[in-house]
């Protein structure tokens, strides 16, 4: 009875060191971009996809929301943009429609640096006859093992806020049932302190400095924030940094680049 009762309890702890080796020594860490490429034109009216994949590569992000995507529409050359860039940034792409456009399609993509588990497209409500709008999910598994929601979004850039309000309440809905930590990137055609900035924050934390927010568009003379990453649930993510990378020839808006730190 003794020789047994010493090897069940030579197994428990065999089985706790082997539990307590497994468990990650610290929290995860993202490096998150937000950039709206202008459907793969530069500001010097020619189109160059390596002057973009440029200010993502040097960003070294490990998620990217881009907007004003183009998947082989005439403007674009034919082009799947998000395939294009995500092989010459080594991610993996994915492409959201929000609407047939010029011969192909426009809307969302999502580069990563992790497979993908599972993903949606959620189309936003629009008034009828204004440009639709969608926003595009992915899930993903990140080192060492956490599980985490990525989204990428681009609102409604009339000056009507009608639609912007009916998106971000939209967002709000769908979302906050997220059973994982979720992030929201994206081009909100909307300032710090307007009404659909405030709703989609009733829900999620921001990562801008609500004191002095970085500006990140027109990329040649930034005047105001349109451009920003969000984080769900509230509490679940610490900003380590945030700054805004303007190449006023790669886009029309700055690249909007978040590091976070996912809280256990």
């Amino acid at each position: 009875m003794k020789i047994k009762i010493a090897l069940f309890l030579t197994l428990i702890v065999v089985c706790l060191s082997a539990r307590s080796q497994q468990l990650p020594a610290g929290n995860p860490v993202l490096k998150i971009l937000s950039f709206n490429i202008y459907h793969g034109a530069t500001m010097k009216g020619d189109f160059d996809l390596q002057v973009i994949a440029k200010v993502i590569e040097d960003a070294d992000p490990d998620l990217v929301a881009l907007q004003e995507v183009d998947f082989r529409t005439r403007r674009a050359r034919d082009y799947d943009l998000a395939t294009e860039l995500g092989r010459m940034v080594k991610m993996a792409p994915l492409f959201g429609r929000a609407m047939y456009y010029d011969g192909g399609e426009y809307g969302e993509a999502i580069l990563s640096k992790y497979t993908f588990i599972e993903c949606r497209n959620i189309p936003l409500p629009c008034t009828p006859g204004n440009e639709p709008r969608a926003a595009l999910e992915i899930t993903a598994v990140i080192p060492p093992g956490d599980t985490i929601a990525f989204i990428g979004t681009h609102l409604d850039h009339l000056k009507d806020e009608t639609d912007r309000i009916a998106q971000a309440g939209k967002i709000n809905e769908v979302f906050s049932a997220n059973r994982y930590p979720t992030i929201l990137a994206g081009d909100l055609n909307a300032e710090p302190g307007s009404l659909p900035i405030n709703i989609l924050e009733g829900i999620w934390d921001s990562s801008y400095d609500r004191v002095s927010p970085a500006p990140t568009f027109p990329s040649d003379n930034p005047v105001k924030k349109i451009d920003y990453v969000m984080h769900f649930p509230k509490g679940r993510w610490r900003v380590l940094d945030s700054r805004a990378i303007c190449d006023s020839v790669a886009s029309d808006h700055c690249a909007y680049l978040v590091t976070l730190e996912l809280v256990r």
